[in-house]
């Protein structure tokens, strides 16, 4: 089992910044992969950006080149650094990890919003 809990949600102006951290805890060692989903209200969930155990990145395009996503092993947390966010960010956002037998866990989500 993993559990992940996030922070950093928040509301900002658009143009601003925020950063998201995850923390997974549990079996850990069977993680192959984390990332971020969001989900915006009428819309279906959509991949923001992930990092496997080897430091492979992947982003959506919509948030390629403002979006960082990492991590950092010792303190078993991803983070993602969103700059230069936009209203169209606004959205729940929620941690996922997924074992390398292919079962996922969830986080319990993160309300971002991003005002005009």
């Amino acid at each position: 089992q993993v559990q992940l809990v996030e922070s950093g949600g928040g509301l900002v102006q658009a143009g601003g910044s925020l950063r998201l951290s995850c923390v997974a805890s549990g079996s850990i060692f069977s993680i192959n992969a984390m990332g971020w989903y969001r989900q915006a209200p009428g819309k279906q969930r959509e991949l923001v950006a992930a990092i496997t155990t080897g430091g492979s990145t992947n982003y959506a395009d919509s948030v390629k080149g403002r979006f960082t996503i990492s991590r950092d092993n010792a303190k078993n947390t991803v983070y993602l650094q969103m700059n230069s966010l936009k209203p169209e960010d606004t959205a729940v956002y929620s941690c996922a990890a997924v074992e390398v037998g292919g079962r996922d866990y969830w986080g319990q989500g993160t309300q971002v919003t991003v005002s005009s």
